[in-house]
């Protein structure tokens, strides 16, 4: 049965004699039903125990929706499909144990072994690296007492509150269903449609158009467990704790313009980055850091710690860093191991558990069924990558599709009392040393509701906006500009712009007024916002890094260059932490003048200088002739003037950056006087730039 309007084809059953019909309401309106004919009264709340509550297995619809979701693809990961890994090592520094009884929180200076993968959520595995997208960020900890596995993002908040919206949300942020396309991309009808609708976004879309949507390197990124958890320690108290992960670079990210061009230079550009950086020696590293709040603390923040779309300012509970971590050995086969991984966040270990929060006890579900699908048996545990490593493991669970393993004795039950006539009776349980959940009480009335705490949409959203910089703030507004100039439905513009008026009217305007489109009313908030102390914490470019260090400098040279000026510009890049390649017209290289050859690690046309986080342009006036004759030599210093990159030159190749249309400022230095006042500029923006080489909303 079609809809004339909207020409949409809706699913029918068949009664016994063929024909076709719909289930419909009491309004005559087709209504949502389970795949088994059961009408659905509500499609937006998973079932728990009281608003606050864990959600309960019974939810026979939140299982049917999550399960069926999970099986869509096969084998491919239904979302964070394109990944990037590394093997590495966790040290504690800071004990916890006041807090928890969990080895690998209380033992310090023990290193634990550690498989680490990033990822993007929306592309397929043979999508590319730099869209605008949020990164997984996961790690896997083989400890004493098992798997640990904290799965999150590079974004402390998500899109949703309840995981009974998920399978909605990646289907509206995936390609469009008539069409297959686009391909990694948000900027499209469905997404922003879902965003409008759903107003709980708003905060993660905050998130997702800054730059933390673009990150410069899987090495320069945050990440967060998301999630609210608890500690819980010897005596069974608990108190819920926050997850972050802080790069030793400093969280970096690239332009907009900057990251599609890197999409066509190379596809595989964090994931070379990472591979590249590790080969070498330059280990990337994390702090690791804890929020801890009692109960009380809790209960006395303006929102609630259980919701998902929700931040703890580090301005109200500082971080507190407890350990690092290092990543110092590349996989040995991507597919044995990155695409074989499986992360569940229920791998837990004693002295750590769960909080109430309806998004996470989705998961707990969804991630266990999404992997018997894509690695097709229960086995799955037993492939190197996931197999326990810092102890054995040891059930009565045998049989099933690939096992591996040949087990002795005829005991695969428990409880049993075979040992008592001699033979192997099997592991026992461990009441004082296993896994307790915490004995949180959840006697309430069943509900599909939304607690009242969790309906303030907009607050945290505007903290975020209002605590970036200028810049940031400049950046934000541009992205969603370029986000809802893709949209062809006029009513989702204005329903998205109508919730960003709840967030900041200066934002609200700024949208409006690079679409030049009229702003429609703000849309009518579940509860209204309020303001709170921005939170400089939450700012990129506000406590951008300083120094080279884990930077990339490339130097373009022609025949009869300045071999001195060349090494010069090397050294003190080197010496400040950069790595430099030699970019050249031709991949065999240069003659420098004095006749000394120079190898070139890249070739003009197939080495941007967008691959670079600055560049330094050494060539004699011949080569500069040859080089205004070649696009690709134009577009390496006009891309990098107007990615806001320090730009190092000799005398010869002023009239390269004439054509190029490079003006004099201070990013923009002469190396006739030495390479030394090149190093500063080099390591960072040129943010005071940006106004003369891009507009902005």
């Amino acid at each position: 049965m079609a809809d004339a309007k909207t020409d949409t084809t809706f699913s029918t059953t068949h009664g016994e004699g063929g024909e076709t019909h719909q289930q419909t309401g009491a309004g005559g309106e087709a209504r949502t039903t389970t795949n088994h004919g059961a009408p659905i009264s509500d499609n937006q709340n998973s079932l728990k125990a009281g608003p606050r509550g864990p959600s309960l297995l019974e939810d026979f619809i939140l299982r049917e929706k999550i399960q069926h979701f999970d099986h869509e693809r096969i084998p491919e990961r239904i979302v964070h499909a394109r990944g990037s890994a590394a093997h590495g090592y966790f040290e504690l520094t800071d004990s916890l144990e006041e807090f928890s009884r969990a080895r690998i929180l209380t033992e310090v200076g023990e290193k634990t072994e550690v498989f680490v993968r990033f990822s993007t959520v929306a592309g397929g595995a043979g999508s590319v690296d730099t869209p605008r997208d949020v990164r997984g960020f996961a790690v896997k900890f083989y400890t004493k007492e098992g798997n640990w596995d904290l799965v999150g993002n590079n974004i402390p908040v998500f899109f949703i509150q309840d995981a009974i919206k998920f399978p909605d949300l990646v289907h509206a942020v995936k390609m469009e269903a008539d069409r297959g396309y686009p391909q990694a991309a948000s900027a499209h009808d469905t997404f922003w449609d879902f965003v409008g609708l759903m107003p709980e976004t708003s905060h993660m879309i905050m998130w997702a158009m800054s730059d933390r949507g673009i990150p410069r390197s899987l090495r320069m990124i945050e990440g967060f467990g998301v999630n609210t958890f608890r500690l819980v320690n010897d005596d069974d108290e608990a108190v819920f704790v926050k997850f972050h992960w802080r790069p030793k670079l400093g969280a970096q990210s690239t332009t907009w313009d900057e990251a599609v061009k890197i999409a066509g230079a190379d596809p595989d550009f964090h994931r070379r980055d990472l591979y590249e950086a590790i080969d070498k020696g330059d280990f990337p590293e994390w702090e690791f850091a804890v929020q801890i709040l009692t109960q009380d603390e809790a209960d006395a923040l303006p929102f609630d710690v259980l919701d998902a779309t929700k931040l703890i300012p580090e301005e109200l509970h500082p971080l507190r860093v407890i350990g690092r971590m290092v990543l110092d050995r590349n996989p040995d086969n991507f597919f044995a191991e990155t695409e074989q991984v499986a992360f569940l966040p229920t791998n837990i270990v004693p002295g750590i558990d769960f909080s109430e929060d309806p998004l996470l006890q989705g998961r707990l579900f969804s991630y266990q069924d999404t992997q018997l699908s894509r690695l097709g048996t229960v086995n799955f545990h037993q492939l190197p990558i996931n197999q326990a490593k810092g102890c054995p493991f040891q059930n009565f669970q045998r049989d099933g599709q690939m096992q591996t393993q040949v087990f002795t004795g005829r005991a695969n039950y428990e409880p049993n009392s075979l040992a008592e006539a001699g033979e192997e009776g099997g592991p026992r349980e461990d009441p004082k040393g296993g896994f307790r959940s915490f004995a949180a009480p959840v006697e309430q009335t069943k509900v599909r509701l939304r607690a009242e705490s969790f309906a303030d949409h907009y607050s945290q959203a505007r903290l975020f906006y209002r605590s970036q910089t200028e810049p940031e703030q400049a950046h934000l507004a541009s992205a969603i500009v370029f986000e809802l100039s893709k949209v062809t439905l006029d009513h989702v513009r204005d329903r998205v712009l109508g919730n960003l008026r709840n967030v900041d009217e200066t934002l609200a305007e700024r949208v409006a007024k690079g679409l030049n489109v009229d702003l429609p009313e703000a849309n009518e908030a579940f509860s209204a916002p309020f303001d709170m102390d921005p939170s400089p914490a939450l700012s990129i470019v506000g406590k951008y890094p300083g120094g080279l260090e884990g930077r990339a400098v490339g130097i373009l040279v022609t025949d009869g260059a300045d071999g001195a000026v060349v090494e010069a510009v090397k050294a003190a890049a080197e010496g400040a932490g950069a790595s430099v390649k030699i970019v050249a017209p031709k991949i065999g290289g240069v003659t420098l003048k004095g006749g000394k050859a120079l190898k070139a690690d890249g070739q003009l046309a197939g080495t941007p200088s967008v691959m670079f986080d600055a560049i330094a342009i050494v060539v004699s006036e011949e080569g500069c002739a040859e080089l205004l004759k070649e696009g690709a030599a134009i577009d390496f210093a006009k891309d990098a003037f107007g990615h806001l990159k320090a730009i190092g030159h000799t005398a010869e190749a002023q009239p390269l950056l004439d054509k190029a249309g490079v003006e004099a400022d201070a990013g923009v230095v002469d190396l006739s006087d030495g390479a030394d006042g090149f190093v500063e500029p080099a390591s960072t923006r040129q943010w005071d730039r940006e106004p003369k080489v891009r507009m902005l909303a």
